[in-house]
């Protein structure tokens, strides 16, 4: 095992990530080959870190492993040196999997030998910008720059991403100049033409006629397609006219009855399971619920589902409660299934004497899956299994010697669900008072009709319940409401599954449940992401009835709308290189004032220090100067933001391993400088804090999918999911930050203060960064 692990770290894994490979039997073994190959093609020169890195990826996304030394030779041989050229060479061998692999084919397909030079990224981004030079001009920043990226990525298939975007920002500030207050401002948006009557009647009209699809058009917020979706329930009193309700002949008393009691006001309910942290799917939940009560003028319950104490436990019900107010909405009342309980009971015996229940002795493994044998006991008289279910409450049976079942059928085929069944838990709630506890099955719809709900509103799943909802209220003749089934949201790269989130946690995978790599909202909340975008985003997504998957950027495009209005800026250095400003005094300092947001300046500022001594990224200076980079070198200055200067390189001072560690630079008043290339943040006398940058935690889209991911999800993790700065530098402005506290770190992204800081050190997670990145799957 050790030598195993020290092979692993030969390659540039960390510990305790080779530690973590080894738990997975397939991906180590898979690993360990190509890393032989790899190192008897290279002999004494070793495999790099970047080579490394490219064999985790492709040993663990690999299906074929007759591919694996193939394709490892091509990697330490250089041909195969990105992970675009990684993804067209695994999509490659896939798609031809005979003997021998056509190598010329291979090597077209991959971009092998294909080397865009520097001067090519730039002839190449020049061209697509002076197509659109005119346009450019006229709009200036307005301009949708996506489109010039989007064609620059066209025009050069094997250029790394990164550096084209950088050539793109550099030749449209070359081009146009620093924004100016005109450029920040929102472009304005095109007056909509007056729309008459008739055409809203036609469009009302439109909407009704829809059947099971909620409009969701672009810029509507929830709460308007949440009045939309009016048009399609029925009303309250009115659940008779619902498709698939079951009339009876108590219905309409019912139903008149239940008005006197709601006086025709809508009721709905978010009804979670007290045992595990919400998740992002509980959102799209949260909002419906909360949001469609708001929207009519409602009232909504959270009402907790607490009917089996084996996994219920008091983080939760705080945790849940927590969730539903962060993302701003305040239950009508907070209930619990075991309010209930007595009730429940009696309806229970009520059950039994009309002759639809019944008590049976199966055991728990015969009433699995739906080809379960029938009971035996499904016919024994209702006066023995009244007397029997007693006894099941006085705690005379054992667990799993006695169920009570329902005699009837549901609609996914399974017979006789059961209603109660035995459980020696003291409860949350209620302690050691019961023993038997009800099921989903019997307990959901019941709790609906005592709550008077008029809209049952669950995620499709559910709709196999639906006949049995319906059947028990009848059955017992009480108030009978509505179900009604949406489609539940889902994320790609990403599992919500409580039981997959434990074993992440206890493999060491996450730190907990609040682990920003997460998708629970606890989780999302630590990264920074505001509520308001949450909720946007399940506006976004809109309510449907049919399954939603949808990728993570469009989530995280939400929370740049809403973190660009909202989180203030300040500079930091996550990378930082002293700069000595060598004509200014060694104690001269002054203020230098920041808008908090550029394009309002209304909204505040703040000032910061500006001393002779400075820090800068390491990645805004370069010691030669390369064709199409427009930073700090020896020969081409450069801006500092807000400070009104421009510095230009005297003596660059390294360390004895060769490695730049200083340089001294003068400066001059920017109005009396030329107009230098760019502008690159800064800091002085900053605060030393903790930055942790966040990745995808899995590298595949769907890692519970066996076809995409045959070795199981946890051998799907992304190595470089997280990535920990400990001494970068941020200005003195967040100073009195709290937590959760957001910024907006210029020309870096999105932050969040961490619950981990402390007085002396300050804790940042990036939330998002500041756009998309295009070189994202």
């Amino acid at each position: 095992m050790a030598d195993t692990v020290a092979l692993f770290t030969s390659i540039g894994l960390s510990e305790q990530k080779a530690k973590e490979t080894l738990k997975n039997e397939a991906l180590s073994s898979a690993l360990k080959d190509a890393i032989v190959q790899a190192q008897r093609v290279r002999g004494a020169s070793g495999v790099d870190k970047a080579m490394g890195t490219l064999l985790y990826s492709m040993a663990s996304r690999l299906k074929d492993t007759k591919r694996l030394a193939f394709l490892s030779d091509c990697i330490v041989q250089c041909k195969i040196t990105t992970e675009l050229q990684l993804a067209a060479a695994l999509e490659f061998v896939k798609s031809h999997p005979q003997d021998p692999i056509n190598q010329r084919e291979f090597e077209e397909a991959c971009g092998v030998g294909v080397v865009i030079t520097p001067e090519q990224i730039e002839d190449g981004v020049e061209s697509v910008i002076k197509k659109h030079k005119e346009q450019l001009l006229k709009e200036r920043y307005h301009f949708n720059m996506g489109l010039l990226m989007g064609e620059a990525r066209s025009a050069l298939k094997w250029a790394d991403g990164k550096v084209v975007k950088n050539e793109v920002d550099m030749q449209v500030l070359h081009l146009l100049g620093p924004k100016t207050e005109a450029d920040l401002e929102k472009k304005p948006k095109p007056q909509k033409a007056k729309v008459t009557e008739n055409e809203v009647k036609a469009k009302k009209e439109e909407v009704a006629a829809v059947n099971g699809e909620a409009m969701t058009g672009e810029g509507k917020s929830l709460m308007e397609q949440l009045r939309g979706e009016a048009l399609k329930f029925h009303k309250p009193g009115e659940n008779y006219k619902t498709e698939g309700y079951v009339v009876t002949p108590k219905t309409m008393d019912l139903l008149k009855k239940h008005m006197e009691i709601t006086g025709g006001q809508i009721r709905s309910r978010f009804p979670p399971e007290p045992n595990g942290i919400l998740h992002i799917g509980h959102a799209k939940a949260i909002n419906f619920n909360f949001g469609y009560a708001k929207a009519n003028n409602g009232i909504c319950f959270l009402r907790y589902d607490d009917t089996n104490p084996e996994k219920e436990e008091e983080k939760y019900f705080t945790g849940i409660k927590d969730m539903v107010e962060w993302l701003g909405y305040e239950p009508h009342a907070v209930t619990h299934a075991s309010d209930n309980f007595q009730q429940l009971y009696d309806l229970a015996v009520d059950l039994i004497r009309r002759g639809h229940a019944y008590v049976c002795h199966q055991k728990g493994e015969e009433l699995k899956g739906h080809n379960a044998p029938p009971s035996p006991w499904r016919d024994r008289p209702i006066e023995e299994s009244l007397v029997l279910f007693e006894r099941m409450k006085k705690g005379l049976f054992a667990e799993g010697e006695a169920t009570l079942r329902m005699k009837m059928v549901m609609e996914d085929g399974k017979m006789d669900p059961v209603a109660y069944r035995i459980k020696y838990t003291p409860h949350h709630r209620t302690g050691d008072e019961w023993c038997i506890y009800p099921t989903y099955d019997y307990t959901h719809c019941l709790c609906d009709s005592i709550e008077n709900i008029t809209h049952s509103l669950c995620t499709k799943e559910f709709q196999a319940r639906r006949s049995s909802y319906y059947w028990l209220c009848n059955a017992l003749d009480v108030y009978c409401p509505v179900q009604w089934e949406y489609g539940r949201l889902n994320l790609t790269y990403t599992v919500v599954s409580k039981r997959k989130i434990i074993r992440l946690v206890e493999a060491g995978v996450v730190r907990d449940w609040d682990d920003p790599r997460l998708f629970t909202l606890t989780a999302l909340r630590r990264r920074g992401f505001p509520a308001e975008a949450i909720n946007n985003f399940c506006a976004r997504v809109g309510v449907t009835v049919s399954q939603t998957t949808t990728e993570p950027h469009l989530l995280e495009s939400c929370v740049r709308d809403v973190l660009n209005d909202t989180a203030p800026r300040a500079m930091a250095v996550l990378e930082p290189l002293k700069v000595t400003i060598t004509n200014l005094p060694a104690n001269s300092k002054s203020e230098v004032r920041v808008p908090d947001f550029p394009a309002n300046e209304a909204k505040g500022s703040h000032t910061v220090p500006f001393t002779h001594t400075i820090f800068i990224e390491q990645s805004d200076f370069r010691e030669v100067l390369e064709k199409g980079y427009k930073r700090l070198t020896p020969e081409q200055p450069v801006g500092l933001r807000h400070a009104g200067y421009v510095i230009s390189v005297q003596k660059v001072i390294k360390d004895t391993q060769g490695k730049v560690v200083e340089l001294e630079v003068s400066c001059c008043n920017s109005e009396n400088a030329e107009k230098p290339k760019a502008f690159i943040h800064w800091v002085s006398q900053p605060l030393l804090c903790e930055v942790r940058l966040y990745e995808r935690l899995f590298l595949h889209k769907h890692p519970e999918d066996p076809s995409e991911v045959p070795n199981g999800f946890l051998s799907d993790i992304n190595p470089n999911s997280l990535h920990v700065i400990s001494s970068a530098l941020v200005d003195t402005s967040v100073k009195g930050a709290k937590v959760f506290d957001k910024f907006q770190f210029e020309r870096v992204g999105y932050f969040s203060l961490d619950p981990d800081s402390t007085a002396d050190k300050l804790v940042f997670n990036r939330t998002v960064t500041l756009k998309e990145d295009p070189g994202k799957i």
